[in-house]
């Protein structure tokens, strides 16, 4: 039976134990030199070296920035925090934070859905621990796909914490042939609210819908924020949804997409013109290959080459 472009098949998610990500400090070092605002990030204790060169971006307030590639998750996270502190303080409302949960060197597909999302929510619960500030806990709502996410939440990795968890789609009386109902967002949102995450929003078309929706409503000419976390976004960017069938998810890429900052984005290549694509705000998107333990830096541009564009172009004539 063919599906509407509000609807798609959704399949159960298994809850699976992610173990806790060890915390590692990190050295920020944010100075200004000869009108020049610099960024180093450098932690106290190094894996992997990272070969990366230092940019400068245009406007009246140039940013060097010197960025190395993560070497684990508790530096991933160190590195998307200070991002998203940044993009803030930059005025930015709509932000996406994108990056593999099987492995810093995995690509889609490498681990199961339901482990995928899983360490998902544990990363996210890392990163708003460190995010956000124990006076505005209260005031951040985590928005995970349906009301039975937000029920294993509280019983695990969310357990005693006082984040607002909500939901972007319900069970309908036809879930068993995959149909879910949107929730309302004016419905859900609360006037003291100030940060909205949205977990994982790819397992159901519906759910990225209802986050424009979100956007639309609850953030637009507001002073609130929202960061879209591990939303597989490039499914949309890619057409991988055929705008035929889906013509409101496609829309997307011209509605939704054109107002929002990638502030934290690692996309890995497989094959023998692999490499990886990656980008923390408010530095150059780069495409570094990992040669003897280190990145090197092939090629960067400011804005966001096409996942099409780095495998087929840049990473083979490279």
């Amino acid at each position: 039976m063919p599906l509407s472009s509000n609807s798609a098949i959704a399949f159960p998610t298994l809850p699976i134990p992610v173990p806790s990500i060890p915390r590692r400090q990190v050295n920020c070092r944010i100075e200004n030199f000869s009108g020049q605002r610099i960024i180093t990030f450098s932690p106290y204790t190094r894996k992997p070296n990272c070969l990366t060169s230092s940019v400068s971006s245009g406007g009246n307030n140039p940013t060097n920035v010197d960025i190395p590639f993560p070497s684990d998750y508790s530096e991933l996270l160190d590195q998307a925090k200070m991002a998203a502190e940044l993009a803030m303080k930059d005025g930015r409302k709509l932000m996406e934070i994108e990056f593999p949960t099987a492995g810093l060197d995995s690509v889609p597909g490498d681990g199961e859905g339901g482990i995928e999302m899983t360490g998902s929510m544990r990363l996210i619960r890392e990163f708003c621990d460190l995010f956000v500030t124990p006076e505005k806990v209260t005031r951040t709502r985590i928005f995970f796909p349906e009301a039975n996410e937000v029920k294993f939440a509280r019983k695990s990795v969310f357990e005693g914490a006082s984040f607002k968890l909500d939901y972007l789609t319900k069970p309908s009386f036809f879930e068993d042939f995959g149909f879910t109902e949107k929730v309302k967002m004016a419905d859900r949102v609360k006037p003291e609210d100030e940060l909205f995450l949205v977990a994982y929003p790819y397992f159901n078309v519906n759910e990225m819908l209802v986050v424009e929706e979100l956007y639309k409503e609850a953030v637009f000419n507001t002073a609130r924020k929202l960061i879209i976390f591990n939303g597989e976004l490039d499914r949309i960017r890619s057409g991988y949804y055929p705008s035929f069938f889906y013509p409101k998810l496609a829309a997307l890429s011209k509605t939704l997409f054109p107002v929002m900052e990638t502030i934290y984005y690692i996309h890995n290549f497989k094959g023998r013109n692999g490499g990886t694509l990656f980008r923390c705000y408010p530095g150059s998107w780069k495409v570094l290959k990992k040669v003897s333990n280190k990145y090197i830096c092939l090629h960067q541009q400011e804005v966001m080459p096409s996942l099409k564009e780095v495998a087929l172009d840049i990473l083979p004539s490279a």
